[in-house]
């Protein structure tokens, strides 16, 4: 099968893999569609995130979906034709987190196109059938791969706990910010607010529905929002930039009382946060990571209409371009790029 492998950053090589084959518990998928997400294009560049270094050749892409050819002995729910996305983290299911429910959380997990495990730019991926997801008809297998970005969005808001009538005011307006707009909104927020410092963006936003999209490098946050909530704040912010300034904006946008949900992962570990900022106004703080119990929601969403993840991919690209695709992806302007294998 072609893979391409990611074998010194900025440069992919197409290799012909053997095809695997699926376990008893696995099924396999023929790849139809895989997003380009910002951890695939900074591998990319620059070889490692933090603490996760490319060291040997690696198979990026962990937005995807597929059509099921084959299927392991004890698979029941699932059969060869069905099309299904893939949930990407194979978590343990044994230790203290599994067991309580919070399987992102394992420190065992297994997640593609996180070193050293591979991901999805292959023709045929064996994966686990528990963390494969049917699609109905009426959602396509772009719209499969991306359940990826907004269960990303889906876990921020339910951190947040986004009620009905809430103000939501969200750092940073790429697929992971336009995502937790959408997931706003089917949670029931009535006034999305996004901010960043391309234009581009900001305008596109403002085409999806965002009632209001500040540009941070032009204008005064904090102002604008004092404007537009009447001098209350934000009810739910949700980071989703990685950017120092935004991350210390945060507690001066959300209203007293509010909460502050920390989703983009800055350069730097360590950014300055006023304490007492947190506790005289009693704001409530909360970390981010991946997901949990969220592609069901995110395809029932899809299937009934409510949330539109189609509208922001920028362009598509085949097997056989990925090193365009991903010198596209670089550009600030473009907010998600696809990499579609032929049927």
């Amino acid at each position: 099968m072609r893979t391409a492998v990611l074998v010194e950053p900025t440069e992919f090589q197409l290799e012909d893999h053997e095809r695997p084959e699926p376990g008893p518990d696995d099924v396999l998928v023929a790849i139809r569609d895989v997003g380009i997400c910002g951890s695939d294009v900074h591998y990319y560049e620059h070889g490692r995130i933090g603490d996760y270094v490319v060291e040997d050749p690696l198979v990026l892409g962990h937005e995807s979906a597929g059509q099921v050819v084959a299927v392991g002995k004890n698979v029941t729910g699932l059969e060869p034709g069905d099309r299904v996305a893939l949930e990407p983290g194979v978590p343990c299911r044994r230790c203290a987190h599994c067991r309580r429910g919070d399987y992102h959380l394992c420190e065992s997990v297994e997640f593609m196109a996180t070193p050293p495990h591979d991901g999805a730019f292959a023709e045929y991926v064996a994966w686990p059938a528990d963390f494969a997801y049917k699609l109905p008809d009426n959602v396509s297998t772009i719209e499969g791969a991306l359940c990826e970005p907004l269960s990303v969005g889906i876990h921020a808001c339910r951190r947040g706990e986004v009620g009905t009538g809430d103000t939501v005011l969200i750092t940073g307006a790429g697929p992971i910010g336009l995502m937790v707009a959408e997931a706003a909104r089917a949670a029931g927020a009535t006034d999305v607010l996004i901010t960043d410092v391309v234009e581009e963006k900001l305008d596109f936003a403002h085409k999806r529905g965002i009632d209001l999209a500040v540009n941070v490098a032009e204008d005064d946050l904090e102002a604008a929002v004092d404007e537009y909530t009447d001098g209350v704040g934000a009810d739910v912010v949700v980071e989703a930039s990685g950017a120092e300034p935004s991350i210390r904006s945060t507690l001066d946008v959300v209203r007293r009382g509010g909460t502050v949900v920390l989703v983009g992962l800055a350069d730097e570990a360590e950014v300055p946060f006023d304490v007492l900022d947190v506790i005289d106004n009693e704001i409530d703080v909360h970390g981010s990571f991946r997901y949990k119990n969220t592609y069901d929601a995110a395809i029932a969403l899809l299937a009934d209409g409510v949330v539109d993840v189609d509208g922001i991919v920028d362009f598509e690209s085949s097997l056989d371009e990925i090193d365009d695709a991903f010198q596209r992806a670089m550009n600030p302007t473009v907010v998600k790029g696809v990499v579609s294998f032929e049927e």
